[in-house]
């Protein structure tokens, strides 16, 4: 991955817009910064503060991102003091945030279908990344999006008007901004919500994956972000399938710009394992050099 995002990173002070509270302690948040609108690519994300006596800041993965309008979006479960504090934020208040940060998701010419994998509040970045694909970004990329969640989801959903062959009949709920941009997706989780596969959304996705013959197979790549139990079975499937990844970490952050080296991973590299900034050398890495074997 190269490191160019570095001359794109700004400090902006960005205007509380909406702020929309779901179940079980998530929160979508819209931020007026124009300036990080227009420089957010899908996999990156902004460092924010989330009360100005709270100096650590949190980050945040860009859920969606326009930049003729100048906001951003975010996702968020209330895990700790700073973000408790960020969900009281109200419209017209302000946040520091610093970025765009951080490598995001490739293009891949051979691998012009995407099958988009996200799990719990690793769900943001693939949206954006769904959008950016619908919007023609990556010229003739199709996406069919998998996610899972363990908590209701945090959006609208519907029955899907996309038919999607090889998907099991039960997962028959969709994300509705995805299903009016005509992107297929479906829904898995262990809580028993109706509508979705019973199950870890690497086996929705391994169940869909088995009934597509070689042709469509080889042009797939997976982009996935999630907690590391689901990136390692992305992972897992990708090898099982021997097909390529790219796979966005999640990772406490201190710093956010590479100074601290508090996020570091150990990456495979050409020349031998190597330690990366989870940061600024990712956060999204191709899934072979987390997970060789």
């Amino acid at each position: 991955m190269s490191q160019n995002h570095r001359n794109t990173i700004c400090v902006e002070d960005a205007e509380v817009l909406q702020q929309t509270a779901h179940a079980q302690g998530q929160y979508s948040l819209r931020l007026a910064a124009p300036r990080c609108a227009g420089r957010a690519r899908p996999g990156s994300f902004v460092h924010i503060r989330c009360a100005e006596d709270i100096p650590m800041r949190r980050p945040l993965s860009i859920m969606r991102a326009n930049a003729a309008d100048g906001w951003i979006e975010v996702l968020y479960k209330v895990m700790g003091q700073g973000l408790d504090r960020l969900s009281t934020a109200a419209p017209g208040e302000s946040i520091n945030i610093l970025g765009p940060i951080g490598n995001g998701f490739e293009a891949d010419v051979d691998h012009p279908t995407a099958v988009l994998i996200g799990g719990g509040v690793g769900i943001p970045p693939l949206i954006f990344l769904a959008e950016f694909i619908h919007a023609g970004d990556w010229n003739d990329a199709r996406a069919v999006a998998f996610f899972g969640s363990e908590l209701p989801f945090p959006f609208d959903l519907v029955d899907s008007t996309i038919a999607l062959p090889g998907a099991p009949v039960e997962a028959s709920q969709a994300l509705t901004l995805l299903d009016k941009k005509s992107i297929p997706s479906r829904l898995a989780t262990t809580a028993g919500f109706a509508g979705c596969y019973n199950g870890f959304v690497t086996e929705l996705a391994r169940q869909w994956l088995e009934t597509l013959p070689d042709d469509q197979l080889e042009q797939i790549m997976f982009y996935a972000c999630g907690p590391e139990p689901m990136l390692a079975a992305v992972a897992r499937l990708a090898r099982a399938f021997d097909l390529p990844s790219q796979l966005c970490l999640e990772e406490f952050m201190a710093c956010g710009v590479g100074g601290c080296a508090g996020c570091a991973v150990e990456v495979q590299t050409p020349d031998g394992p190597a330690m990366k900034r989870v940061c600024v050398d990712g956060p999204v890495f191709a899934g072979k050099s987390i997970y060789p074997d």
